[in-house]
């Protein structure tokens, strides 16, 4: 019985180390090209990251430095953040503040556009503000942005009960300019208006820890799966969910790696 109980240990232990070595592997970048842009247009790139969620021990801002260094290298045209930069997990070895989880991101040389998380939020929103600005990055919070060919409705957290999308939406102008609905959650999505036939989001993390055989503990979403993960088609709307860089309430990840999605809209057919 003894060597039964100190293999199971080990095995359980075994498990943790995978699952943590999980949590810090480098981002699978994973791409994928939509029509979406007027006929005669050029392509368009654009990366989406999402629930960063710098605390130790598994993201502190040298691994986030490191990361954005290695994502330039996409060349991407724009990047977009869907929420929570920090995490105030039980489990945190360190907090940091939030000029030290935004500063890494004054690495990216590409424009760069954010929408708040509920971590964002539960930290206190106004921390963030200034070092936002000051590393260039603008912030989308239910507002709407002209961005090269495409029109972006930034919607506020839902999680967290910020978003307000008839507020957004109320903001686009009256034309026919490609719309992309960048959000936390991805809850929002049906009462999202038709015009937004592409939607990027996060919070869900793929589930972060997802066995084999049995899938995912959570996703977070009151729509369970729906949206958990990776590319979802719904009735001619096309959506993005990624599985963020981060961790939220336990540093471990199984069968969720971290992820960036890299996006090229392409034109439509004439």
């Amino acid at each position: 019985m003894r060597r039964v109980l100190i293999a199971l240990t080990a095995l359980g232990l075994a498990l943790l180390a995978f699952m943590y070595a999980e949590a810090l592997r480098a981002p699978v970048v994973r791409e994928e090209s939509v029509a979406y842009l007027p006929p005669g247009s050029d392509p368009f790139r654009i990366l989406l990251i999402g629930d960063v969620h710098v605390a130790g021990p598994d993201m502190p801002p040298s691994r986030l430095a490191g990361i954005v260094a290695e994502l330039s290298d996409l060349e991407a045209d724009l990047i977009l953040i869907a929420g929570d930069l920090v995490s105030d997990k039980t489990l945190a070895t360190k907090r940091y503040s939030a000029a030290e989880a935004v500063a890494p991101l004054a690495g990216f040389s590409t424009p760069l556009l954010f929408v708040p998380g509920n971590h964002d939020h539960w930290r206190g929103f106004e921390a963030f503000e200034r070092p936002l600005a000051k590393a260039g990055i603008t912030v989308l919070r239910n507002q709407v942005l002209r961005f090269g060919p495409v029109m972006i409705a930034g919607i506020d957290d839902d999680f967290s009960g910020n978003a307000d999308i008839a507020k957004a939406f109320a903001a686009l102008p009256e034309n026919e300019i490609p719309v992309i609905a960048l959000t936390h959650s991805p809850d929002i999505v049906p009462a999202l208006p038709s015009k937004a036939g592409l939607v990027l989001a996060g919070h869900t993390h793929c589930g972060q820890i997802r066995p084999p055989f049995v899938g995912a503990i959570s996703y977070a979403s009151r729509h369970g799966a729906r949206f958990g993960c990776g590319v979802i088609d719904e009735t001619g709307r096309r959506i993005f969910v990624t599985a963020g860089l981060g961790t939220s309430i336990l540093p471990l990840r199984l069968g969720a790696p971290p992820d960036v999605w890299l996006i090229t809209l392409t034109a439509l057919p004439e």
